[in-house]
Formats: structure tokens, sequence, C-alpha cells
């Protein structure tokens, strides 16, 4: 398997190639609209946040303000790993593994905002065990393949290390 994708991405067609260098542009561009989101996101959580501090009652939040800012704050840091993804494809290394640890991670922090936002006397029992069966799906699916995987890399990387004794 991995001389076919190693193949499909060293290819001679020209066709091919300029495809290639194509997409390699149109993740550029990704990515400096991503890099432009990021900072709107950002001024837009210092205005919020400045709003909220300046009206009555003066320098204090309410929970609902708090909660609304983490909101604002977890959607800037999706935004900044959805980068990360993308600066995966325009770098060419096509690491496979990373790419899907980075988009599970992605979508950890995307639930795990949704779950921090969610205001529960507005949603029914449906969508809380929707959001529940999304977010264990999701953290089982990044056991499997991040840390379980890590694991065994600890593990074997000190099974190759010779024993003191031996």
């Amino acid at each position: 398997m991995q001389a076919n994708e190693n193949s499909t991405h060293q290819t001679k067609d020209p066709v091919l190639l300029f495809f290639n260098r194509v997409i390699a542009q149109v993740s550029r561009v990704l990515a400096a609209i991503m890099v432009m989101v990021i900072i709107w996101g950002v001024a837009d959580v210092v205005y919020v946040l400045h709003q909220r501090l300046m009206a009555p009652p003066f320098m204090l939040l309410e929970i609902k303000d708090i909660l609304a800012t983490f909101g604002a704050f977890m959607a800037v840091l999706i935004a900044i790993e959805i980068f990360h993804n993308i600066i995966l494809y325009v770098e060419d290394n096509h690491n496979r593994q990373l790419a899907v640890e980075i988009v599970l991670g992605t979508a950890l922090m995307a639930i795990a905002r949704k779950v921090i936002v969610l205001d529960f006397n507005e949603v029914g029992a449906g969508h809380v065990y929707a959001t529940a069966a999304v977010t264990l799906a999701l953290s089982v699916g990044y056991y499997l393949i991040v840390i379980r995987a890590q694991g065994a890399k600890r593990r074997m990387s000190r099974s190759i290390i010779p024993s003191a004794n031996g």
C-alpha cells in the first residue's frame, strides 16, 4: 500500500502534475483565508468581551457571557486546528496518520465547544443524546487511532533498547 501512495504523488503524467500544482496553490489560498478568519475571530472575541465588560454591571460577566466567550475561544482554536490540517496538504507530506489525528482532534474540539455552549433548557433530550453519541464515538476513535498508537510506539521503542543486564 505504501508504494501505491507514493506512486500517486510521484507521477510522470503531466496532467496529474498540473492538477497537483493547482491543488497545492488552492491549499495555499485556503491557508491564507484561514489565517484571516483566525485574526477576525480573535478580533471578534476581543470586541465582544470588551462590549460585555463595559455594559452594566461594569467589569462583570454573567455566566451566559462567560460561556459565550468560551464558545468564541473554542471557535478560534478550531480554526487554528483546521489551518494545521490545511498546512499538511500545503507541505505535501501527505502523512495520512497525522491528518486523521488532526481531523479527530478538531472534531473533538468542535463537539466540546458544542457541549460548552449547549443550553440544556433550549434543546430536547434527543439532541443531548445525539451529542453524547458523537462525543463518545469521536473519543473512542481518538483513543484507538492516537492514544493507543502512541502507546504501541513507546512499547516498541522500549523493546528495541537493549537492557542493562543483557
